[in-house]
């Protein structure tokens, strides 16, 4: 994947929206309920210009109160909401057929409040930007169209495959096979290297694959069990293409970056402890998301920062005191006398769980262990960056591998040429005759099987 070289202006008049609790969506009074399989019409459609764009989106209901949204006219063209693929703290999201681009879409409706409606905003200047000068197309979800209606900011995507979290889910928690885990850390860590920005929120949830084909194998960690067993077979994803979503509460390097940022699980030490933050969050969330992937559950699975940093410390080994010292009034009452305030010898069971599945970690394979302990460093200056990490064995040998398959692959078509050119003589030399004789060979039909 190739980006131009971009300078973002980060939008200052906007304050970055905070995590909060999980709750339901809430609709406010006047919002007019949809369901599965109901009627929509077409509601203009906004660009950040204020221009009405050329292609218009659908999610305006037929037959209902409209509470002061723009009428409906009989020209407008009727769309049909098929399913609610998910929601979460910033609203829903629901499948749609696009009937004017003739494809299935995925429409983000925003919940009205302010802070949601800001961070929306903010996502849908990131992935213009990302559209303009993404040449492949490949990391980022690609932005359709979006629309306000009735309050609710609504993002028209590309429709992709589940989450990695809900392939997971889905998958019993098993882990995926090396070889992808590999081939999934390399995407994530190119979109970093490439988008020049901070996406703050990296979580197995916020990550999709583009295809929701899969194939099933036999899971041999439970070869125990029976064939005929249901759950002898595990899912492994057909493709390992992903694409990165959820750009609400990306941001752009600045010093003064000190609000709480990442989910918990994925949040990096420097956060938790005030101690500002950079790029190099990101790379702590892939570290955590890389685990995930090669065990099945999540590395620090804890609500409370104090556990969450004897979780790092029983895991990674103890924090150093240079960080320690600098650390703000509100991560302060964590540390005393130069150290983390967790009682001498105790560890919860998050704590024990969170070494035990440090271990699950394919232990078979020990440059990835090199490479988690490089992304996973408390100090973000000493942290891999994307570039580095790119480079590292893990990923590297493989790259060689394949530059090796691919020469000895060339080398092969050239003899091909070369053989193919000699019999060619040959015949024509045995049968001075054969003016009417056509010996043509399908070079470019043989070659995919080289």
């Amino acid at each position: 994947m190739e980006f131009e070289h971009v300078t973002f202006v980060p939008i200052s008049h906007l304050d970055r929206p905070r995590k909060r609790a999980r709750f339901g969506w809430d609709v406010p009074q006047a919002q007019v309920g949809i369901f599965c399989g109901q009627e929509v019409g077409n509601v203009a459609s906004y660009a950040s210009s204020g221009a009405i764009s050329d292609h218009t989106s659908s999610l305006f209901v037929k037959g209902v109160a409209r509470n002061g949204s723009p009428p409906w006219r009989e020209d407008d063209k009727d769309d049909k909401i098929h399913s609610k693929m998910g929601e979460g703290t910033f609203g829903q999201v629901l499948e749609c057929w696009d009937r004017e681009r003739k494809e299935m879409v995925a429409i983000k409706i925003v919940r009205g409040i302010k802070k949601y409606r800001e961070a929306a905003m903010i996502e849908i200047e990131v992935l213009q930007h990302l559209g303009k000068h993404d040449k492949g197309s490949n990391r980022c979800v690609q932005i359709r169209d979006w629309f306000d209606y009735r309050n609710h900011i609504c993002i028209v995507f590309e429709k992709l495959g589940p989450s990695l979290y809900d392939f997971l889910r889905k998958n019993n928690y098993r882990s995926f096979p090396i070889d992808l885990v590999r081939e999934i850390g390399r995407q994530l860590l190119e979109f970093m290297h490439d988008l020049r920005m901070i996406h703050t929120d990296l979580k197995p949830e916020n990550i999709l694959l583009v295809s929701s084909d899969y194939v099933k194998v036999p899971d041999y960690k439970n070869s125990s069990r029976s064939p005929k067993d249901v759950s002898y077979f595990k899912r492994v994803p057909k493709s390992s293409s992903i694409k990165v979503i959820d750009f609400g509460s990306t941001t752009y390097e600045r010093q003064d970056q000190n609000y709480i940022v990442s989910t918990r699980h994925y949040r990096a030490p420097e956060v938790i402890l005030g101690l500002g933050w950079s790029y190099p969050c990101d790379i702590w969330s892939v570290g955590c998301i890389l685990v995930e992937l090669c065990t099945g559950e999540a590395l620090f699975q804890t609500h409370e920062n104090l556990e969450h940093l004897a979780m790092m410390e029983r895991v990674l080994g103890p924090i150093p005191q240079h960080i320690l010292k600098r650390v703000d009034r509100h991560a302060g009452k964590h540390v005393r006398r130069g150290r983390l305030d967790w009682p001498e010898g105790a560890a919860s069971r998050e704590s024990m769980k969170a070494n035990l599945i440090m271990q699950q970690v394919d232990q078979s394979a020990g440059d990835l262990i090199h490479l988690l302990q490089g992304l996973l460093r408390y100090d973000p200056l000493d942290r891999l960056t994307a570039r580095a990490a790119l480079r590292h064995p893990f990923f590297a040998k493989v790259q060689l591998r394949r530059q090796l398959c691919l020469n000895v692959r060339n080398s092969c078509w050239g003899d091909l040429r070369t053989v193919l050119a000699g019999y060619e003589c040959i015949v024509r030399s045995c049968l001075p005759n054969s003016k009417s004789i056509n010996i043509n060979v399908d070079l470019e039909a043989v070659r995919p099987i080289l």
